[in-house]
């Protein structure tokens, strides 16, 4: 059975730049790479946060498709128009497997799939919807959205445990139906990352001994910069000469540029980076602070101890899967940004025990987190369906 070759389609709402869709982007090249017909659905991508489509070759196998009607804001005659044209783009397709990503195309495409009579409908769950920062009337909307939706599909894959536990607290489904599969990245970069620091100090002006905390997120609410900066005031305050670095682009980057300005700190932002750029930018930190309030596996997280370099986030969601208190990093209650610089100040003053650290990360990143894993353990999953 595992011989056979299957057709896999995708569908996602949008290939934004961002963790989600370098996940579902390396799953399709994995598929196609093992031999599978594959296509990729998508909506429209424009934005602040960037396409990835456009940042990145995909092999000529991968088929890319845009469904127009496909997209983020809820629209119900949208919506609409959407479950239909995937249900006739599968029924056309004959596909063995659909499996959906993101909670628009993870609600429109499941019930699309499982009404063209689909054999294997999945969906990964990246990170809920629903969450403590949203209100009560909203959460309790997309709740009900999920469990239906979770009818018309076999099985619901999650990125992090904390994902499962969520959904089954929330009543979306059993938790038979789910299944951890850890967000799979492309490490090769971040592990072997020594020639790239001293390279991208100097494309930055940041000397090589100097003491940098840094940040890899989207700059939008929710992503952590309400108190990354805050909390980059209280470590300069305590060590001296350090300097911050921010990845990422967002509707949130003058406001961010101009507190840290007004605060007088030494703020470097990278802007959007492609995704075979980021090891670089980690490379040329000391400590990843990683404040999202919202996050399905942080991906950054990895990445930054895959470069051998410890990081500091909040005690939520899936970051208590990569950083281990006090072996690959710190795990601070959410909102407490004394605890940050805590956490910041003891780890940019002891060289040593980031070392150690980082190679304890390396070490884990290796183990759980290659993106070839993550195909494999997906494609497992679509043969135990189909058998």
């Amino acid at each position: 059975m595992m011989d056979r070759k299957l057709k896999i389609c995708h569908v996602i709402t949008r290939m934004i730049v961002g963790g989600a869709q370098e996940n579902t982007l390396l799953t399709a090249i994995g598929h196609v790479m093992n031999g599978h017909s594959c296509t990729l659905v998508t909506g429209p991508s424009p934005g602040p946060e960037g396409e990835l489509l456009r940042k990145r070759r995909t092999p000529p196998e991968l088929e890319l498709v845009e469904c127009p009607h496909l997209r983020r804001e809820i629209d119900p005659l949208c919506d609409l128009k959407a479950c239909f044209w995937l249900r006739r783009f599968f029924k056309k397709g004959n596909f063995d497997v659909v499996h959906t990503h993101s909670s628009k195309a993870g609600i429109v495409g499941r019930v699309a799939a499982s009404s063209a009579g689909v054999q294997a409908v999945l969906h990964t769950v990246h990170g809920l919807a629903f969450h403590r920062y949203e209100n009560r009337i909203k959460n309790a909307i997309y709740i009900l959205a999920e469990r239906w939706a979770s009818k018309r599909c076999d099985s619901i894959l999650a990125v992090a445990q904390a994902m499962v536990e969520q959904s089954v607290s929330a009543k979306i489904a059993n938790r038979d139906k789910f299944k951890v599969v850890y967000s799979g990245m492309e490490l090769e970069p971040f592990l072997d990352n020594s020639a790239r620091r001293s390279r991208t100090r100097r494309s930055l002006g940041i000397a090589e001994n100097t003491p940098v905390a840094g940040t890899v997120a989207r700059l939008f609410p929710l992503k952590g910069y309400e108190d990354f900066v805050p909390a980059a005031a209280k470590i300069a305050e305590r060590i001296p000469g350090v300097e911050f670095l921010v990845v990422g682009d967002g509707v949130m980057r003058r406001d961010v540029e101009e507190e840290a300005k007004s605060l007088g700190l030494k703020f470097h932002f990278a802007g959007l980076v492609a995704p075979d750029k980021v090891a670089d930018y980690i490379s040329a930190m000391d400590l990843l602070v990683h404040l999202s309030l919202r996050e399905g596996l942080p991906r950054a997280v990895v990445q930054a101890l895959a470069s051998g370099i410890p990081a500091i986030a909040y005690n939520l969601d899936g970051a208590p899967e990569v950083i281990i208190e006090g072996r690959t990093g710190h795990l601070a209650p959410p909102r407490d940004i004394d605890s940050v610089a805590n956490f910041a100040e003891a780890l940019l003053s002891d060289p040593p025990s980031r070392m150690r650290m980082g190679e304890e990360g390396r070490r884990i990143a290796r183990e759980n987190f290659d993106w070839r894993r993550m195909v494999a353990e997906i494609e497992a999953e679509y043969f135990r369906i189909l058998r």
